[in-house]
């Protein structure tokens, strides 16, 4: 099992501090998650149905019906590699480390391009080229018109360009979600989460936007009942609620540049609206300096990286800047 950030209990035995104590902020996920409304006790008591409108309500919030619910867009992550022919896959990285994993378990072969952008993946000549974007960790984003290009360039090969867009829903015009496994581009597949910009994580729902012999193949393989019915429901409400996306979202830009501005003085920032990336040489010092005061952060063995995810009231801000002016001067 690959280490991920949320280990908040491990950390709490680590290191003697009371779990109610700790602010986390290990996971990039909103602190201001939707609100989940009480639910009808029909969705704990009858099996999941695929007419409830969780697909529908999907389809109007990403723009397109070629779509296949999961749960969460690690359900996706492990199923998808099995349904494409074997063959190499350009992996821009560093990149959310299960992917690799489960495309190498899967049989392919990975070229790993450091920090790496569009341009140069497609340089290798590669059938697949797959990346997160926003990059989960480095923050690094991949503009519109170049993803759209790529896969256009992709198309004219026979590639296929897989997107993890998980960290997407702040900024939904850069997203290419609308156009996966249309007949503009047929070889784009779209993995998205209601776990980030939503909060959702505990409800493990997910999509895969994708071609339709693509999805029915991983349906085949997931089988029936893959979400349950409360998920669901909570998933159709979300996706619905227009005014909260919103609100959410300038809210969301607004903490995001708060937190850049932060760290901006202890190294080199980059970020998205739902977490920062710092690079320093003290990572791990830095870590272990946070954490002693309670404050989880993500910390990366191959790279020299912190992600640092979004405080959740003004009394974590103060405490995450007090606890940076306290390393800033010691």
């Amino acid at each position: 099992m690959l280490e991920h950030g949320g280990r908040l209990r491990q950390a709490a035995a680590h290191y003697n501090i009371p779990l109610t104590d700790w602010l986390d902020l290990s996971t990039g996920i909103n602190p201001e998650s939707w609100p989940v409304p009480p639910l009808p006790a029909s969705v704990w008591q009858r099996l999941p149905e695929t007419d409830d409108g969780l697909e529908a309500s999907a389809a109007a919030y990403y723009g397109n019906p070629n779509l296949l619910p999961v749960a969460g867009s690690q359900a996706a992550i492990q199923v998808l590699p099995s349904v494409l022919p074997r063959a190499v896959v350009a992996c821009i990285s560093p990149i959310y480390a299960e992917h690799p994993q489960a495309w190498q378990r899967a049989g392919h072969r990975l070229r790993f391009l450091q920090n790496a952008m569009l341009p140069r993946a497609l340089s290798v000549a590669t059938p697949y080229v797959l990346l997160c974007n926003p990059n989960n960790p480095t923050a690094e984003h991949h503009p519109h018109a170049v993803a759209v290009d790529a896969a256009k360039q992709l198309k004219k090969r026979g590639g296929w360009l897989i997107i993890d867009e998980a960290f997407m829903d702040p900024t939904p015009a850069e997203s290419l979600a609308s156009l996966a496994g249309t007949d503009e581009a047929p070889n784009l597949i779209v993995l998205r989460s209601l776990g980030k910009f939503f909060g959702l994580a505990g409800a493990r729902v997910g999509f895969v936007l994708a071609a339709p012999d693509i999805l029915s193949k991983m349906a085949e393989i997931i089988g029936p009942w893959t979400i349950s019915g409360p998920a669901r429901a909570v998933a159709r409400l979300a996706l619905a609620d227009q005014a909260w996306q919103s609100g959410m979202r300038p809210r969301l830009q607004a903490s995001g540049e708060r937190l850049h501005a932060l760290l901006q003085p202890l190294g080199e920032v980059k970020s998205t609206a739902l977490f920062a990336t710092l690079t320093l040489a003290e990572t791990t010092e830095l870590h272990e300096f946070l954490a002693q005061r309670g404050i989880l952060v993500r910390r990366f063995d191959q790279q020299p990286l912190l992600r640092f995810g979004l405080p959740g009231n003004e009394a974590d801000w103060l405490r995450l800047g007090a606890a940076l002016n306290d390393w800033n001067s010691k």
